[in-house]
Parts: C-alpha cells; structure tokens; sequence
C-alpha cells in the first residue's frame, strides 16, 4: 500500500520516518517547508491530484497548526490547518475508499474539570482557539463518512524539533533556579512510541471495521513540574533549583486543562498497542538526544 505522511518534517512526522524505514508499504513524505516534497493540504485539489497521482491508499496527518499561546490571535488560518486541511484529507480518502489517521489532542478537553483520565465518549470542553480547532477537524472528518482513525494524543516530545524536553534540558543546564508550573496533570507521550503504534495499526492492517476515536498517550500521571524534575534528574542536571508553582504565575491567553490524562484502554483492547511508561520512554529519547 502507498501511505502518506503529511507534516513530515514535525515531530511524529520525522517519527514516522524513522519507524517506516523497514516497512513493506511505500511512504511518500511531505511538507511545505525545503527538504520536502511539497503538498498543501489546505488546496483540495491538490490533495485529490497528488493522492491519484500515487495511488495513495491512506493518509497518516501529522500536519496542524501547534502553537497554543499564538492562536488565539492568529485567526482564520487555525481553523483553517486544523479543520478545513483534514477534511481534505478525508474527502479525497473517502473517493478512494483509502484510510485517514488523524492525530488529535487532548486539548479538546479543559472545560470540565476531570479527575479521571478522559475517554473518547466524554464531551470535548475546549477552552481555547487551539483545541476548538482540533475538535472542529475530528467532526468534519467524521462527517465526510471516510474510514477513519483519530488519534487524540499529549504532551508530545523527541529527538526532534522544538518541544517541552529539549528546552528543559537546556534551561536544567544552565539555569540555578527555575519554575515549573504543579497544576496542570497529564502524560507525556514520546513521539516514537505513538509512531510506532500508528505503524503497527496500518502496517498490519488492523484498523478494517474499527473507524472512530482512540487515545494514545504514554502510561502514568505527572505534572509539568514532576516531569521536570524527571527530566533533569534523567539527565544529570543536579545543580538546578527547580521549584513548584501555579499557573497563575504563568500567565497566558489560553486556559489549559488542569488534568487531560487520556484512557488508553480502547486502543490497547482494540489494536493490541503496547503503551510503554512515560519514564522508561523519556530514558531513551534523552540517551538518544545525548548520543
């Protein structure tokens, strides 16, 4: 089968490749950026065109628009990358009876405050422009009727790009004291660990008559400031002072959600993923980092 990976060069994107490399499928891997075959998703005769074009047979959508903070001012083009682009993405799979995997967030949640970890029938609650966007993508995909996998995921992080463990690394390695906010509870996920889980569903063509939701995270419950702490430790960073605070000390345009950990068990009964341990995930993606 021919897949697609659209936002190729973010952080599951470059997963992706690197988890595909061995595959019996072929991958075709762009972007808008250099160093990429370029598609813009947001044209849906471009998307239609280049699906024909490579017999494409499912589309793994790595593509959106990521920055929280930055959204709730940026306007149209949120909504625009990560609702109008995905249901392109599902039209053109759907003329072709081809399968999408979409990636999702947990920021569809936030407006209810939940103790327990979130499973795909709750109500998604978004409280900002980012989350908004990405629950209006999972509904026009489900809308358009075409064999679907959406996968919500959190906290994301790799080798990879910009991401919450690179820059703890660094301000752990030069910073005496830092700050980390307490109050916000949820579970990393390392972006290998969730590539592999996608490689797996289509690799093996286990996804036949199991369109709909899923969550994936890693396993275990942290808060920003206990995954510092993680993080540093891991790495050897002693000498930072690093303290708990609140969100309140941190402020910004966007509420986020205080506790947005994800039930994994439907993917996990459903597909047979294995979902390794945050920390044991972290270990790795930080030797690596040092390697």
């Amino acid at each position: 089968m021919n897949i697609l990976i659209t936002g190729a060069n973010g952080q599951l994107g470059r997963s992706m490749q690197d988890v595909s490399k061995d595959s019996a499928d072929t991958y075709y891997f762009t972007d808008v950026c250099e160093g990429y075959e370029h598609l813009d998703i947001t044209d849906l005769s471009a998307v239609e065109s280049y699906v024909k074009t490579h017999n494409i047979g499912c589309i793994v959508n790595c593509a959106a628009w990521t920055n929280v903070d930055a959204a709730e001012s940026a306007g149209e083009i949120v909504d625009t990358l990560n609702a109008k682009a995905p249901e392109h993405l599902a039209i053109a799979m759907k003329h072709v009876g081809g399968l999408l995997v979409h990636i999702s967030t947990d920021y569809v949640f936030g407006g209810e405050p939940y103790n327990t970890p979130c499973n795909e029938e709750m109500t998604g609650t978004p409280t900002g422009v980012y989350g908004q966007t990405k629950l209006h993508g999972e509904q026009l995909i489900e809308a358009c009727g075409c064999h679907h996998i959406i996968i919500r995921t959190a906290w994301l992080y790799s080798e990879y790009g910009k991401n919450f463990v690179k820059t703890m690394l660094s301000l752990t390695s030069s910073k005496p004291t830092l700050k980390v906010v307490i109050d916000q509870c949820g579970t990393p996920t390392y972006a290998h660990d969730l590539a592999q889980a996608i490689h797996d569903i289509v690799e093996n063509r286990r996804y036949e008559g199991h369109d709909g939701i899923y969550h994936y995270s890693n396993e275990g419950v942290t808060s920003w400031f206990d995954f510092t702490k993680v993080i540093a430790e891991t790495a050897g960073h002693t000498s930072c002072d690093i303290q708990p605070c609140t969100s309140a000390e941190f402020p910004s345009p966007v509420k986020r959600p205080s506790y947005s950990v994800l039930d994994k068990t439907k993917i996990k009964q459903t597909f047979g993923v294995a979902v390794p341990y945050w920390t044991d995930s972290l270990k790795k993606c930080i030797q690596n980092l040092k390697s």
